[in-house]
């Protein structure tokens, strides 16, 4: 059977994909595999090496030996559309990746500079947070930091560039709402998680009773969305929640700390019935960030706002003479949570795209060196007042 006499139409409307995001941005990003014969897939689950796909003609396992890149960052992920080989093939191939149009990546816990795709061509991050336990506010910008810069296409542009409108959008979803004791007491916690997520929606959700899942299957209709957060965060509840069956196994936290198993071992790409598709992911332990400086910027959009009115372009807000950093912390306007965050992610990014960068290296080096003859200096010239 050929490929066009599957479509059946020339219109990518009426192709068997639509239900996982195909549109007429793929069918022509497409269009010279169709001429070898190849069959449109999206990777639905990888596992080993292998992966299934999700055809027009149905779900394939598929062998990606053809597509090993020595780039870490250019292995089949789920979500990822992909060009496979027709029936008859045994195993069958996957033999190309369609450019990917987001990625959500994390740098990996080995020393080597490498990044982790956890899932591409998503239009939705969504970041679980508990509310069974006590937040952790920085986590949560962590998270948004690497959500706004969702990258975009294999030479790694940040979509975050272009401001909101072409990347994945964050949301921030509290989930386990029935634990709380009253509606005032929620009121509060939504306004502490606004203020660490300017500008970011904030939903409460129960997925025991359903409560706020009807909004939140609203927010992510008609796209791909990914459910991210630490293990115990309800992830996998609140999608059977969403998928209105139970296909996810669940687990229940420890008492303790709330903490959870990785009830989820891999990432499942899932068609929602109210339209749109669901990406969940096993628990993140640890979240590094990885060339994440533009969200970095747009996580603490107010900080980088104070800094334009500095009086020194290179202020390290620090002890600068006419930081209006250091002045709105003085007045109360900017929080010293926020402050140490921010320069704890701007620290931890810098070093991570050193790694690779060996022209930030020698910047770096230069700065250093430059602080320590300041300081030298500074230190003679305290002895010599003393002298």
């Amino acid at each position: 059977m050929s490929f066009s006499s599957l479509l059946g139409s020339s219109s990518s409307l009426s192709h068997p994909l639509v239900p996982y995001g195909w549109d007429a941005g793929w069918e022509a990003e497409f269009a010279p595999f169709a001429e070898q014969g190849l069959l449109p897939g999206r990777v639905v689950r990888v596992d080993r090496g292998l992966c299934d796909v999700v055809t027009p003609v149905g779900t394939v396992r598929a062998d990606t030996e053809f597509v090993v890149p020595r780039d870490p960052m250019k292995v089949v992920c789920t979500g990822d559309w992909v060009a496979v080989d027709p029936e008859g093939g045994d195993p069958r191939y996957v033999r190309t990746l369609l450019p990917r149009r987001t990625a959500f990546v994390r740098s990996t816990s080995s020393k080597r500079s490498e990044g982790q795709v956890l899932a591409t061509n998503i239009d939705h991050v969504v970041i679980c947070v508990s509310l069974a336990v006590e937040f952790d506010l920085g986590r949560i910008e962590r998270f948004l930091a690497l959500a706004m810069s969702s990258s975009s296409g294999d030479a790694l542009l940040r979509t975050s560039e272009l401001s909101w409108e072409p990347g994945a959008q964050p949301v921030v979803v509290l989930t386990k709402a029935d634990l709380v004791p009253d509606a005032t007491t929620l009121a509060y916690l939504v306004q502490d998680v606004e203020a660490a997520a300017p500008g970011v929606p904030v939903l409460t959700v129960s997925s025991t009773n359903g409560d706020g899942v009807d909004v939140l299957a609203a927010v992510v209709a008609g796209g791909t969305a990914v459910l991210l957060g630490q293990s115990g965060a309800g992830k996998s509840t609140l999608a059977n929640a969403l998928l209105g069956v139970d296909v996810m196994d669940v687990q229940a936290t420890r008492d303790a700390d709330g903490k959870g198993r990785h009830t989820t071992t891999t990432r499942n790409l899932l068609v929602l019935p109210g339209g749109g598709v669901l990406i969940d992911t096993p628990g993140l332990r640890g979240v590094g960030l990885w060339d994440a400086g533009t969200g970095v910027g747009q996580v603490f959009a107010e900080i980088e706002e104070l800094a334009a009115g500095c009086r020194f372009q290179d202020c390290a807000h620090t002890a600068e003479p006419g930081c209006a950093v250091l002045e709105a912390l003085d007045s109360g306007a900017l929080p010293q949570r926020r402050l140490d965050s921010y320069r704890k992610l701007l620290r931890e990014n810098q070093y991570i795209v050193a790694k690779t960068d060996a022209r930030l290296r020698a910047e770096i080096r230069k700065d250093w060196k430059k602080k320590g003859a300041e300081g030298k200096a500074a230190m003679e010239a305290k002895r010599g007042r003393q002298r």
